[in-house]
């Protein structure tokens, strides 16, 4: 009988920024139920913690209990009444927050630790509950020790293990022999397994500027002179319409095909490229313009918006939120006047045919606006006018029939696809503030910095690091890319394409040929040096040598009696050949197909789940007959350090 039951066993995974949780095993393996932020926020009394910002009820930072005092002793002298603050939990703010794990190291414990017990307080377990941690890679032994100690001291579990993100995550998608790149927020983790024991030596731990903050660091450089902010870039990274395109692939408007414009005059004035009969089909619904009623519009208008993005929270604050309104609403106005008379003018050219995302130059997106919203609820406006002011402000879609936006066409289909869903409808008074914002080619860049090129160049490392020469080969044909990091789009496909480009080889005759050479021969050249010639053996038998040693180097069993020793030695002295060190297939492995509710989400936090097949193993099935764990009274016999000997 297994010691545990199903619902009996807890999994928790900490990450840099979010920690995934959860209480039992379903009979259908699902992702993370519990996700919770990976910082905590310093509380009142020194050394404490709590989970989410504390604040004043009516808005503004939270008062230390001192001036609250001061203020309450002043109003006593004065005879007034005390007034009573009320604070709340602020469960979407980040400020003042403190993060405890940096590039997957656990930078400050005491927060960490405080962290771990708001996980488990969260789950509410009952007593009997083991624990199985996901660690990090670069945690070092003396590390897991300390988090040994902490769980059995502070929870008193009767079992804890430690199981490895990597050999996790080919627990994952059932494969022994594997490569698996876990691309993070801030580092990025490569990790070769061979017949599911990891290869310590070559394996990159917490590879920097790598990551999903490295390419969004990037997106700021290209765009923070066009008025994005950090926000702005995290949020556009996560968006459809960014996407990291093969190496060598041409942006939109830079490619060969695109020819200039042969009448510069018609092509400002209508859109087309040249002038006459056969450019009618490329006039353009709207004069470009400048002047009224053209894509362009009035030259007077709006040269800030020409500058950038506008920083909407300054103006509201700065009491020009009427004068915004009315100019974005006459803005769009004219805009709908300009495509309807456009549609008029060219009803009788045929309907252009919607471009995919990788060749638009331009695109938008939907922007959060948080700041906007703190700006709106600083203004200490009523529950209605409050109300009135997002609606006006929300630029995000009201139905389906919006015209072209993130939420339409192509982009609907891939609405997760960077790993974010955006939630849209009729925007509601406590959700966030909307705005539609036009990205050019920049969007494309994300990667541009030399991030593809580090991570290629880690892979290669420690592949080659693999002793075991015959099973290069086979990492580098069963590849596995996971991590947040690498929801952005196209970027899985973008790694593989730089890893072919770098790396792969055809194989051709010759190398074929001379693999299969015994290893202590070598190539002979034309002159005759070289050629095999084995003691006491007299070339007048008429017998190849070297033909015998490449023939029977896979056979040995065709050596036969009758043939000298040292020709059967020479020819039994490599019994393999292998193409490892060069590799000839570069692929990734098959996402599993048995875990329905995986589909719908992706694989990206595959770890999570080998941690559930892997609980299963340990816990149950196995009944502690293999120590893959480690149980209360091994913990009073042999402390922290016995979390060595049960880690996986």
């Amino acid at each position: 009988m297994p010691p545990f039951k199903d619902e009996q066993i807890i999994i928790i995974s900490p990450g840099s920024t979010t920690t995934l949780a959860q209480l039992g095993l379903p009979e259908s393996l699902t992702p993370a139920r519990l996700r919770i932020k990976s910082r905590m926020f310093p509380a009142e009394k020194e050394g404490e913690w709590e989970p989410y910002k504390v604040r004043r009820k009516n808005g503004g930072k939270p008062v230390s209990q001192e001036e609250t005092d001061e203020t309450n002793d002043m109003k006593k002298s004065l005879g007034e009444s005390e007034e009573e603050v009320i604070f709340e939990e602020d469960h979407l703010s980040d400020e003042g927050a403190v993060w405890p794990m940096v590039e997957g190291r656990v930078v400050n414990w005491p927060c960490f630790y405080a962290l771990m017990t708001h996980v488990y307080n969260t789950l509410s377990p009952p007593f009997h509950t083991p624990i199985l941690l996901v660690g990090q890679p670069v945690w070092t032994p003396k590390d897991k020790e300390r988090l040994t100690q902490f769980f059995f001291e502070k929870f008193k579990m009767p079992a804890f293990t430690i199981l490895d993100s990597a050999t996790a995550t080919a627990y994952a998608y059932g494969i022994h022999t594997t490569t698996v790149v876990d691309i993070g927020l801030d580092k990025a983790d490569i990790t070769a397994i061979s017949d599911f024991v990891m290869h310590e030596t070559g394996r990159t731990v917490a590879l920097p500027e790598c990551g999903g903050e490295a390419m969004t660091q990037r997106l700021l450089e290209l765009l923070g002179s066009k008025g994005f902010t950090r926000e702005m870039c995290e949020q556009l990274k996560r968006s459809p319409i960014c996407e990291i395109l093969p190496p060598n692939t041409p942006l939109p408007g830079a490619g060969e095909g695109a020819e200039p414009p042969v009448n510069p005059a018609a092509a400002a004035s209508t859109g087309a490229s040249a002038s006459g009969p056969d450019s009618a089909a490329n006039i353009g619904n709207v004069p470009r313009g400048p002047g009224p009623d053209t894509e362009v519009g009035d030259e007077q208008k709006g040269d800030e918006e020409n500058e950038g993005v506008l920083d909407v929270a300054n103006i509201v604050t700065s009491g020009k939120m009427s004068e915004y309104l009315a100019k974005r609403e006459k803005d769009k106005a004219e805009k709908v006047a300009a495509k309807k008379k456009g549609t008029e003018t060219a009803q009788s050219a045929a309907k252009p045919m919607r471009l995919p995302n990788v060749k638009r130059e331009k695109a938008t997106f939907l922007y959060e606006d948080h700041a906007l919203l703190d700006a709106l609820k600083d203004m200490n406006l009523g529950g209605q006018k409050m109300a009135e002011a997002q609606a006006a402000l929300d630029e995000g879609p009201k139905t389906a029939a919006d015209g072209e936006n993130v939420t339409s066409g192509e982009a609907a289909a891939s609405e997760e696809t960077n790993g974010t869903s955006t939630v849209v409808g009729n925007g509601s008074s406590r959700g966030p503030i909307r705005r539609e914002i036009e990205v050019g080619t920049e969007r494309f860049q994300a990667a541009s910095g030399g991030v593809l090129d580090r991570i290629a160049d880690a892979i290669h490392r420690t592949i080659s690091s693999v002793d075991e020469v015959n099973k290069r080969g086979e990492l580098w044909e069963s590849m596995i890319i996971v991590g947040n990091g690498a929801k952005v789009r196209g970027f899985k496909e973008a790694l593989i394409s730089t890893l072919q480009s770098k790396y792969l080889i055809s194989p051709s005759s010759a190398t074929i040929f001379t693999s299969e050479l015994p290893s202590n021969l070598s190539t002979p050249t034309g002159t005759g040096a070289n050629t095999p010639q084995p003691p006491g053996f007299q070339p007048s038998s008429g017998v190849n040598p070297l033909l015998i040693a490449a023939t029977t180097a896979q056979n040995p069993h065709m050596l036969h009696a009758g043939m000298p020793n040292s020709l059967v030695s020479l020819g039994s002295h490599n019994t393999h050949s292998s193409h490892g060190q060069t590799p000839t297939s570069i692929k990734t492995v098959k996402a599993p197909e048995y875990f329905p509710e995986w589909k719908e989400v992706g694989m990206d936090e595959a770890s999570f789940l080998g941690a559930q097949v892997a609980a299963k193993v340990v816990f149950i099935v196995d009944q502690g007959l293999g120590q893959g764990y480690m149980t209360r009274s091994d913990y009073n016999d042999q402390g922290p350090s016995g979390i060595r000997e049960v880690c996986l």
